[in-house]
């Protein structure tokens, strides 16, 4: 992979913050779409790949297929649920294949952006390196691909007795190098695709390992194959043929599953827990994997050639589904009144969210609460000129699917300001909806996941009509192509800072 280092600029057309998967498919559009507009990728951590590279625990592995978490630039050759290095090795080589690298600067660590409506674009200041040296550099539109989570502070619930724990408390977000769990008793808790991928990992090692549940999640096991892919490369099929075909038909049945889930939840929980029960007893499933709630309200994890239930049926993990009443010196103490023996205990308990990788947002000087914007396609939002984010699907989906409909969408627009001749561009609601109070950014009712719940007060705000609201993949692979450029949602400015365009609203200021 390339390891050329560039020089970072004091101003670009387009500033992207972030080099994981979100940043690397707006680089990658870019570069395609926008030829003549200069970019920069700034990434607080040493190098790509975001999640993947934060990541460190064992076993570490993507939770959704590759042929649609991977991008439609670049066919994906290997099994469809990868590991951690694999997905690196991956995204390095579409960032080298593409001529990408020399866009990308790394260990630049950013901490605000000031919109400055006098010069028509934005200050981004943060420090970069080991000795945090103050950076700053200008650009006309700035493009966030930060996710949505606390790189490096995970979420660990403050139970009592914690302090007097004499084994070791680690975070899987935040795995310890040094960590030697040969022959320890392990409890991992935490009911998600992380511990999910901890319990088969660290079985081996261990002494045992107990997964600790305050309640059951569900898990889908299934080969880490997929035969008609095999059959399509034996053939000689072409890679890209291959990647796209097997996309299309994922795709395809996620939205038969879903469309299921939604008409007939008790048919497809049964289902579900028929394919578990294909590796444990009855009794077992029915104890610690039926939950409470209906399918795909939280995402489902994928458990590839059923690992986990192997794990549970060899006898060296367990699962116990309980709550903690306390930590004790040597474990735990449940509600039940029974007791966990620990050396380490892992907390897999999920993310703290964060909202624009937790730097400060500024207009003009002024702090402003990105909470407090209602957001247009959950791309642009009001209140805030010429900045985009890109935020994946965080249900069903792979989150890439959406990283390249953003993507796209966001050349279009910046090719569209250049042909009118706008230096910015802000969205507004329509005026019958302004003073109306708006719901938080995400439907709890449809997707009630732990850290989307604890978040929710981060968000921007959704909006009463369909362009302001969440939609899934199948709307949006259609709507978001189509999308006027030219309609009286944007407010577009010149250089001046005098309202132009074809019959858009112009008394936003």
């Amino acid at each position: 992979m390339s390891s050329e280092k560039t020089k970072l600029p004091a101003h670009v057309d387009v500033l992207v913050l972030g080099a994981g998967i979100s940043g690397i498919g707006a680089a990658y559009e870019l570069r395609r779409q926008c030829p003549d507009l200069s970019f920069a990728v700034l990434e607080a951590f040493e190098s790509f790949g975001g999640t993947w590279l934060a990541h460190r625990y064992p076993g570490v592995r993507s939770d959704s297929d590759l042929f649609t978490y991977g991008f439609s630039f670049k066919p994906w050759t290997g099994r469809p649920i990868a590991s951690r290095d694999e997905i690196l090795q991956y995204l390095g080589e579409a960032i080298d294949e593409n001529g990408l690298g020399p866009h990308f600067h790394y260990g630049h660590h950013i901490l605000s952006a000031d919109w400055r409506s006098d010069e028509g674009n934005w200050r981004v200041e943060g420090v970069s390196g080991p000795e945090q040296t103050p950076f700053e550099i200008r650009c006309g539109f700035l493009w966030t691909c930060q996710g949505y989570y606390r790189h490096g502070q995970g979420y660990t619930p403050d139970w009592p007795g914690m302090d007097q724990f004499e084994g070791r408390i680690v975070h899987p977000q935040t795995w310890p190098e040094d960590i030697d769990l040969t022959g320890k008793k392990v409890v991992v808790i935490g009911s998600g695709a992380t511990a999910a991928t901890l319990i088969p990992s660290l079985a081996p090692v261990c002494e045992h390992v107990t997964m600790l549940q305050r309640s059951p999640t569900y898990f889908s096991p299934a080969p880490n194959r997929d035969p008609l892919a095999d059959t399509l490369r034996d053939l000689g099929v072409e890679p890209a043929i291959v990647h796209d075909i097997i996309r299309r038909k994922v795709v395809r049945d996620q939205q038969i599953m879903l469309t299921r889930a939604l008409e007939d939840p008790e048919a497809v929980k049964a289902a579900m827990l028929e394919m578990v029960e294909a590796y444990l007893p009855p009794e077992q499933v029915k104890a610690h994997f039926t939950p409470t709630y209906r399918p795909w309200q939280q995402r489902v994890a994928l458990v590839p050639n059923g690992d986990l239930f192997k794990a549970v049926r060899s006898g060296k993990a367990s699962m116990v589904t309980d709550r903690i009443e306390t930590f004790t010196p040597t474990g735990l103490r449940l509600v039940s009144g029974s007791e966990l023996a620990a050396d380490v205990i892992v907390t897999a308990t999920g993310f703290e969210m964060a909202a624009l990788g937790g730097m400060l947002l500024k207009i003009d000087g002024e702090p402003r609460n990105f909470a407090d914007s209602v957001s247009y396609r959950g791309i642009l939002h009001t209140g805030i000129p010429n900045m985009a984010r890109t935020l994946g699907y965080f249900r069903v989906s792979s989150w890439t699917l959406r990283v390249h409909l953003v993507s796209d969408f966001v050349c279009r627009l910046l090719n569209h300001m250049r042909a009118i001749g706008a230096s910015s561009v802000e969205v507004e609601v329509a005026p019958e909806d302004v003073g109306r109070e708006f719901k938080p950014g995400m439907d709890s009712e449809v997707f009630n996941a732990g850290y989307i719940l604890r978040g929710l007060h981060l968000m921007p705000k959704r909006g009463p009509r369909s362009e302001w609201q969440g939609r899934d993949y199948w709307a949006e692979q259609t709507d978001l192509p189509a999308v006027s450029l030219e309609g009286d949602v944007f407010g577009y400015r010149d250089a001046a800072g005098r309202p132009i365009g074809n019959g858009c609203r112009t008394d936003a200021h």
